[in-house]
């Protein structure tokens, strides 16, 4: 009896870590906890110290009154915006573009990928890789002035080498109908080879003895891809799925915004234009302040409800 009393003691007493090694473990662990502190004050900082200015949203905001001297008004800027006339035409331009993003430009990457992997030759898979990364550094200032230099109406090296064969000009910068497939074209040449990273590390993170048993089993290189490559990378895609439609309502503002002029106003005018017209140009910035509280809404409720259907189909999810 005194044996089945004791045991476990002495076993939880070898648990408890003493002071020599909590000591030891601190000083091999603080280079990493340092790392993780200057990440943690990016984020406290610049990512949930601006939360404090969601406040205004519900506030008539005067700068010169300040945000706890405005005048609390509640919902209001919430029903002005689902009341305004140009909410639709907003809501409609983005979900369009996330739509059109999601569905074509998502599996780029993973295409990309997958398409490398199978590259046997190494300094051509290198030389593949710098060439499609190498977008990902190209501000869209860049890569719309190239888009400018070869497509402008009068002068653009395309159009003058179209209307010397004879063939008609391309409005591609003034055009509304060009403009969703520009934008998705230039999403993809900047950001697929870039994507591609994380599912390459996924790629090379496959045992490959699962190859080497279905060669053996007779499996073509497609084959492989779809019963080994595919499966193993399906966690991954998931969680990136899940977080692109963390954004599905944002579309970013600085692309299209240097894609926007006065003709195709009607088809590039979007949440992110308008929050700036309202905000910086009009100075209304409880207005902006709501509309952008709007989108994180609309972007958290698509991620909670994604990854609650992955949960309820057996799948990880982000959390």
């Amino acid at each position: 009896m005194r044996q089945h009393v004791t045991q476990p003691q002495a076993a939880s007493a070898d648990l408890i870590p003493s002071k020599k090694a909590k000591a030891r473990y601190f000083k091999r662990a603080f280079p990493f906890y340092t790392m993780i502190s200057l990440g943690l004050l990016y984020f406290l900082v610049f990512r949930y110290g601006p939360m404090f200015g969601l406040f205004i949203a519900f506030k008539d905001y005067s700068p010169f009154r300040g945000v706890w001297e405005s005048e609390w008004i509640g919902m209001d800027h919430f029903v002005r915006l689902f009341t305004d006339s140009d909410f639709i035409l907003l809501f409609k331009n983005t979900l369009i573009l996330n739509v059109l993003d999601t569905v074509i430009a998502f599996p780029f990457p993973i295409l990309i990928a997958i398409l490398l992997n199978e590259v046997g030759n190494k300094y051509f898979k290198n030389s593949m890789q710098t060439i499609l990364y190498a977008p990902h550094f190209f501000s869209w200032v860049v890569i719309v002035g190239i888009t400018m230099l070869f497509f402008r109406a009068q002068d653009g090296g395309v159009n003058m080498l179209l209307d010397a064969m004879g063939f008609g000009r391309i409005e591609l910068m003034t055009d509304p109908k060009y403009f969703r497939f520009l934008w998705l074209f230039h999403n993809i040449w900047q950001g697929a080879g870039w994507g591609a990273i994380i599912y390459l590390a996924a790629i090379a993170s496959i045992d490959p003895a699962l190859y080497e048993a279905a060669k053996v089993d007779g499996a073509n290189r497609l084959r492989q891809i779809w019963s080994i490559t595919l499966p193993s990378l399906k966690n991954v895609i998931l969680i990136m799925f899940i977080l692109r439609l963390g954004s599905f309502i944002e579309v970013g503002f600085e692309h299209i915004f240097l894609l926007q002029n006065p003709l195709n106003l009607g088809v590039t005018d979007v949440f992110d234009t308008y929050v700036y017209r309202q905000g910086l140009v009009q100075g209304d910035f409880s207005y902006s302040t709501a509309i952008g509280f709007f989108k994180s809404i609309v972007g958290l409720a698509m991620v909670v409800t994604a990854n609650t259907i992955a949960k309820r189909f057996g799948e990880e999810g982000v959390y």
